[in-house]
């Protein structure tokens, strides 16, 4: 079995963009995750009159479990669309808890 698993972390407004873009690619299924990211410098804003210091900002994480073959396309495609951070990390195992399948079978 030769499955990667293609995880991004991206700005929320190129979420649609991306999941359209990857529906024409023909991926079926991701998981989408709501995540803060810590920010490269830290800024101070004003909100109702005090000010605080702001580190994080918000981003989408997907987590796209693929066939080796199509990793690297998967890849060029968030980057082209949405910019962010991509990681691809290889899968040893897997499981389809509701059916039982294993390995390929269970994509």
């Amino acid at each position: 079995m030769v499955v990667k698993l293609v995880s991004a972390v991206i700005v929320p407004s190129r979420f649609a963009a991306v999941q359209e873009a990857l529906r024409r690619f023909g991926v079926l299924g991701l998981t989408v995750s709501e995540v803060f990211e810590q920010a490269g410098c830290p800024h101070s804003e004003l909100y109702r009159g005090q000010r605080f210091t702001v580190d994080l900002s918000p981003g989408v994480r997907l987590d796209i479990v693929a066939h080796d073959g199509d990793a690297a396309d998967l890849v060029r495609i968030i980057l082209r669309v949405a910019g962010g951070r991509v990681w691809v990390t290889p899968v040893d195992a897997m499981v389809r808890v509701r059916t039982g399948q294993r390995g390929v079978d269970a994509l």
